[in-house]
Order: structure tokens, then sequence, then C-alpha cells
């Protein structure tokens, strides 16, 4: 099961692992401790560091540098991974950067704590070489080959200035990563798209459309996945598999923004949605409040196109809003579909999915392919569980889970909003790379 630190060890008897977001940086320092806080996937302040080191390793040509780094591991950068935040702590943080002895994501923090290890100020002893990390995770830093299961040192010190630091060892797919004071068994965990995909049982064919703060479309793939347009990120999967990514960082907190808007609740948004005609009487919202990941704008805000005397109106606005959040992750489709993904089944999961306007037009949008709604849960949790079971049970593959009775949206696909939306996306504000 996903935990924390907080939970009963008693209540753990077993086994567990960790889910947990991709990217984030927590360094330590040769005692254990922390440096500084963490650095979250979602912090855009290393974009800049982004866009230097894809041109360093391009030799100051950008296009070179983005395909050398998806086929060195997988993504081509962006402000999410953990790699420009080494860079940014480089050169903004000097001295902070000079005390880092070991870099690790968040769930390989809690692991590491989990088994007993931590800083020498609280009584902990320290060891940095305790440190373990999973496959999927460690295929977000942008110094793990997903392709050859190393990690790239040189990469490390193209960043840093440095590849003398301690990495986690990456753990086999159900490979321990130790136990607990009271025994448990702890499974090597995973990122939270790879821990959501396993909770979901999710099997080459299947794609995974998550809405919560940021957007995520996921598939399953034999093989590792390299796109050097950047718009789909290669990683490695919790079963020992492939994952191909495409993340948005707006999803559905657009949704909040509907509501703040409209000074209405989600419930009353999702029906002015569904009253409004598609395209929303030619009202498009592009949905970069926080800039964006997919593609990669950073800098770009959000914008409402197309306003008229006639269309501005609730019924619309709430449609634009929908409208806009599905686009979005339509586009990260088409771009896995570009890549040879052929989806047989979508499934919708998140926060977002919870609007009865998303699941209704989320067929429609998505192709007019079949939407499969599954009970609302905690899936990057369930895939944790699974996960931890799976360590126990010493199998050569993951037990069967039984994620429960779905519901199925089929509605007819919607090109002119597809097309109204492609129309505008590239006329955002501030919307440099």
């Amino acid at each position: 099961m996903a935990t924390n630190l907080a939970l009963d060890e008693d209540l753990l008897s077993t086994a567990l692992a960790v889910g947990g977001q991709q990217h984030g940086m927590v360094c330590l320092d040769a005692d254990g401790e922390v440096v500084r806080p963490a650095l979250l996937w979602n912090d855009t302040r290393s974009a800049g560091a982004a866009e230097d080191l894809i041109a360093e390793l391009g030799d100051g040509d950008r296009a070179a540098g983005a395909a050398a780094w998806a086929q060195a591991c997988g993504s081509v950068l962006v402000a999410s991974l953990t790699i420009t935040k080494l860079r940014w702590l480089a050169r903004h943080e000097p001295d902070k950067a000079a005390r880092v002895a070991a870099v690790c994501l968040p769930h390989d923090w809690l692991t590491w704590r989990l088994a007993g290890h931590g800083p020498k100020s609280q009584g902990g002893d320290g060891d940095l070489a305790a440190l373990v990390t999973d496959r999927s995770d460690a295929s977000g830093t942008g110094y793990w080959s997903p392709a050859t299961g190393e990690y790239r040192g040189d990469l490390l010190a193209l960043a840093f200035g440095r590849d003398d630091l301690v990495l986690p060892r990456v753990l086999g797919p159900a490979e321990a990563a130790g136990r607990t004071l009271s025994g448990a068994l702890i499974g090597p965990g995973a990122g939270d798209n790879a821990a959501a995909a396993l909770g979901l049982g999710l099997r080459e064919g299947d794609v995974c459309v998550s809405l919560g703060t940021s957007g995520v479309v996921s598939a399953i793939s034999p093989a590792p996945v390299a796109d050097a347009s950047g718009l789909v990120n290669g990683f490695a999967d919790a079963t020992g598999m492939y994952l191909a990514l495409a993340v948005t960082l707006n999803a559905a907190r657009t949704i909040d923004a509907a509501t703040a808007l409209l000074g209405i609740g989600y419930d009353a948004v999702s029906a002015l949605a569904l009253t409004a005609p598609a395209g929303a009487a030619g009202l498009v919202l592009v949905p970069y409040f926080e800039g964006e990941r997919m593609p990669n704008r950073p800098h770009a805000t959000a914008s409402l196109l197309g306003l008229t005397l006639d269309n501005a109106t609730p019924v619309n606005l709430a449609r634009a809003f929908v409208e806009g959040l599905l686009c979005g992750q339509a586009d990260g489709l088409d771009a896995m579909m570009a890549l040879g993904v052929a989806p047989e089944r979508i499934f919708l999961i998140g926060g977002g999915a919870q609007s009865g306007a998303v699941r209704a037009l989320a067929s429609g949008i998505l192709g007019g392919r079949p939407v499969l709604v599954p009970p609302t849960g905690e899936y990057v949790a369930d895939g944790a569980a699974r996960q931890a079971a799976w360590v126990v049970s010493g199998a050569a593959s993951p037990p069967v889970w039984e994620v429960g009775e779905t519901e199925t949206f089929v509605g007819e696909a919607q090109p002119l909003v597809r097309e109204q939306y492609a129309a505008v996306r590239d006329l955002t504000w501030n919307n440099r790379p």
C-alpha cells in the first residue's frame, strides 16, 4: 500500500510500498541531512536550465540536443525532470550544491526512512548507500536510461558539474527494498503514473487518461520509447516493461478555475457545459494556467479566445473549459499514436474524471473511442499495494487485481472541437519556449 511515516507500523505487518510523485529532487548531505526543501515536479524555475542542457548536449543545435536527450534517457528535458533541478541548484544555490552528497526522489526518501535509515542529527545512521529506487522513478530523472538500465554519470556531470553523488540503487520490479523495524517487507515503490498503471492492471493496448493536478496520458509499451519532439516521455513501468507518457501541467484544476470564474459549484459547471453546443459556439479555452509541459511552454498563460457578444454566456464558458481540458489530453493521445500506440481501451481516472461533463464529453474529443471509467479509487495506492503483495508472493508476475465494474461512455467524434482548439493553441500569451 502507499503510506507515509505517520502510519502505525502495526498496521503494516506484512508488506508495503510507496507510490509517489516523480521527478522531485531531494538532496542529502554526507550525514543524511536534507540540504534544502525538495523541488517538486511542477516547479518550473528550472525551465531555463532545461533549455541550456538541451543546447549543450547538441553542441548548440537544439534539434540535435533534443534527439540526443531522447535517446539518452527517453525524454527531451523539461523543467519537471530532476536533472534540470540539479542544474538550477548548481547555478543559483552553489553553497547548498557543494553540500550535496546524494540525490534521490521523494518516494526513495520515504522508503529509506521506512527501512530505518535517517539523518545522523535524528539518531539515524546516515547510510546513503542504503538508498534505493525503482525503474519507473529512475527513468524520470534525466540521468538514467530505460533502454540500458544504467545511470549516465556523464549527463549528471554535465548538469551538476560533478558525478560523485550517491545515487539510489535501482531495484527490480518485485525486489524487496528491505524491511521496516517491525519486520514488514518494503517493495521497491514506483512513480505515481507507473503505480496507477499497475493498480489498474493496464496491458499493452490500454491507454490511461489521468486527470489530477496534472493530466497524464499513458500507455504500456513492450519497448523503450524515444520521442525527439518532446511530446512523449519514455519511462520504465513497474512490471519490467515500459510506459509512454504525455503530461500536461493543467488538468483538473481547469475545472476549479471554471467554478471560480462562474461563481458556482462543480456539479453546476458540469450541468451548464452539457447544455451548450459542441464547440461552445466558437469559444475556446487554451488552459495553460500554470505554463505547460506538453507542449513545452513553461512561460505561457491560459487564454480564452473567440469571444463574441453572442457566445459570451455561462453555458459556453463552462463548455469551453471542459473542452479545453480534454483537448490537451487528446493532443497527448495523438502524440502517442504517432509513435505507434494503438489504443484499444481508454481508462479515465483522477479527480477530474468525477465531473459528469468530463465523462460525457471525453469519448467524442478522444476520437469517438469508448472511454471506461472505473470505480472511484486511489489507483496509485492500489498499485503500491499490488506491488507489495507481489514482493511477498515471490511470483514471476504481479497478483491478479480486480479493479471493479467500469462504466463505459461512447460519444460521436467531435473533429470541430479539435480543429477549433488547434487553430488557437499557439496564440496564447507569452508563449515563448
